[in-house]
């Protein structure tokens, strides 16, 4: 983009248009990921969807590349193009509850902090993802999995409606009665089809929970997952536990003598009687005796973002995802190995459970294709310091590769690296990708929305 097209940007459209000689250049262009050091052309911060409306249709216009950013949470950096345009929705950050119809309306630039909130304010809440930080856009395109999932299901499955701005500058609302292929695809089918500028969800009773904490020497690895992948699967889907590798962080609630100690984990969200909560997890013993183990009554929101302060954003992140129907004997020795390589005291691992309600739904319901699916998980290199990005994506990288032989061959869109290939977008829409192609075709025919997790537009 040269001087002139970014001045009369700035006069075509109504709000700032940031460029790079801009005082607040930097700052617009920070996201979670500081591995990722793109530099757009201009950034657009938008109000409303009249102003996304008038940004894609001058990017379209002058030919310009395009990235869209909604909570700026984004891995491999999707929110943001070199030498292109981002439009930025964070400034449209505002939730509406309907407590009696147990429904929620959100900004597209809004976080998952934003709207559990709101609706904790009336008991209520929606099976999103475990960081508040986190775009609800983003994620919820993606899919979404999290606390609530063996409950009430994946974020898509709670969406009721989308309003969103197509390729060619035009505004439509997306549900099971309007424009349903469209509906179909953006449940799932990642930023491809167009700019959610907001979205609707169904709600559920949710309001304090048990949560709980347990963890065991790293050396006990390959035993507790043993016992996890029997246990959790035919537990209640009131109680959710996701499996971790991890570096005991300094600070409470855990003890000082675990701080900084290579363990493995479980963290669990009990949404039944909370009285019961002890009595249920007291099975944690059977997979061997813990280091660690805590449980307390705790707002769902808090718990939402009781990760927020430990991974904030700034920090260098390389990540890649994987699905697992299972977890058979050799793939404890691999998640043993890497647990006592972690090379940083804040990459992880985490195995993710997607069963219950969200095995409830039709395999063809939505573009999620990962219904038999029983865990989703993240490989994920973190540290504050660049010096470190290598070893941690290393570490990142070998993790995923050597148990990628035990998955289903397919990510969860939302977990997937940077420059991981075509192949395995596909892999991860399996028999999906020609019907989702289709869609794209109809919606972004010029693939306008290619700063993604890129499906083509079938041809034709």
């Amino acid at each position: 983009m040269d001087t002139a097209t970014l001045e009369d940007m700035r006069t075509t459209l109504r709000g700032p248009v940031i460029g790079p000689r801009d005082a607040g250049y930097d700052q617009a262009r920070k996201i979670y990921n500081a591995m990722i050091d793109k530099r757009p052309a201009a950034l657009v911060p938008c109000a409303d969807a009249a102003d996304v409306m008038a940004a894609v249709t001058y990017v379209r216009d002058h030919g310009l590349e395009l990235a869209v950013r909604g909570g700026g949470h984004s891995g491999p950096g999707l929110c943001l193009v070199d030498d292109g345009v981002t439009v930025d929705l964070s400034p449209m950050r505002w939730v509406r509850v309907d407590p009696e119809a147990r429904t929620a309306e959100v900004g597209g630039g809004s976080h998952l902090g934003d709207l559990d909130h709101a609706t904790q304010a009336f008991g209520l809440a929606t099976p999103t993802g475990i960081i508040s930080m986190t775009g609800v856009g983003g994620l919820t395109l993606g899919g979404g999995h999290g606390y609530l999932t063996r409950k009430y299901g994946l974020t898509v499955d709670n969406l009721i409606a989308a309003d969103v701005v197509l390729a060619d500058g035009s505004f439509v609302t997306a549900s099971e009665t309007e424009h349903p292929d469209l509906f179909w695809a953006l449940r799932g089918g990642g930023g491809n089809f167009g700019i959610a500028t907001s979205l609707t969800y169904r709600l559920h009773p949710v309001g304090t929970v048990g949560a709980g904490v347990t963890v065991w020497p790293v050396d006990s690895t390959r035993e507790v997952l043993a016992w996890y992948r029997e246990f959790l699967p035919q537990a209640p889907e009131d109680v959710y536990g996701f499996f971790a590798v991890l570096v005991v962080p300094p600070g409470p609630p855990f003890p000082e003598q675990l701080h900084g100690k290579k363990v493995c984990g479980i963290v669990w969200c009990c949404t039944g009687d909370l009285d019961g909560v002890d009595e249920t997890l007291s099975v944690v013993n059977d997979a061997g005796r813990p280091a660690f183990h805590f449980t307390t009554p705790m707002p769902y929101d808090a718990l939402q973002g009781m990760f927020d302060e430990l991974i904030p954003t700034g920090y260098q992140w390389y990540w890649r995802g994987d699905f697992f129907d299972g977890i058979p004997d050799a793939a404890l020795d691999v998640h043993l190995a890497y647990g006592r390589s972690n090379p940083t005291p804040l990459s992880l691992m985490h195995l993710y459970p997607i069963d219950g309600a969200a095995h409830r739904v039709g395999p063809d319901d939505t573009a999620w294709s990962y219904r038999d699916a029983l865990w989703s998980g993240v490989f994920a290199g973190v540290d504050p310091d660049p010096a470190n990005a290598e070893t941690i994506r290393r570490w990142c990288v070998g993790y995923q590769e050597e148990l990628h032989p035990f998955s289903m061959g397919g990510s969860y869109v939302n977990f997937m690296g940077s420059g991981e290939g075509q192949e395995r977008v596909r892999a991860t829409y399996r028999g999906h990708y020609d019907r989702l192609a289709r869609v794209k075709r109809t919606y972004d025919p010029d693939n306008l929305f290619h700063a993604n997790q890129n499906i083509e537009p079938a041809r034709g």
